[in-house]
């Protein structure tokens, strides 16, 4: 697994959402990148999740309403046309309810800056 990039965190109606963004090469990467996020932000939420392969895509809404998580973050590693990364988004409540419609805006583009992120990483 390579290094790990994190996003600014974004704010939605006091609710926190953090993107990190990391290569991976497998499964067993994937799973150690997603336990690692875990693990800093225990007291998060969700932990919602896609990672991409050359043969494999699992997405993760961890308890969000069923594709307003993990699609949004699978979307926007497909948009940038990539297979070996896994994104992890994380989210603060802040007590008010977003929609299904605030969700899905507010993990994909927070997938999407971590994507950012990790790219520049790449470059430099």
């Amino acid at each position: 697994m390579s290094e790990i990039a994190a996003a600014p965190e974004i704010v939605e109606k006091k609710s926190r959402f953090i993107g990190y963004a990391a290569r991976v090469s497998s499964e067993d990467d994937a799973k150690a990148f997603l336990a690692q996020i875990a693990a800093l932000h225990k007291k998060s939420r969700h932990v919602a999740f896609a990672y991409v392969l050359s043969n494999t895509a699992k997405t993760n809404d961890d308890g969000e309403p069923k594709g307003t998580a993990g699609l949004p973050i699978y979307n926007a590693i497909c948009r940038r046309e990539l297979q070996g990364v896994a994104v992890a988004v994380v989210r603060y409540f802040g007590g008010t309810l977003l929609g299904k419609g605030g969700l899905i805006r507010a993990y994909g583009k927070s997938a999407g800056a971590a994507l950012d992120v990790l790219a520049v990483l790449e470059r430099s």
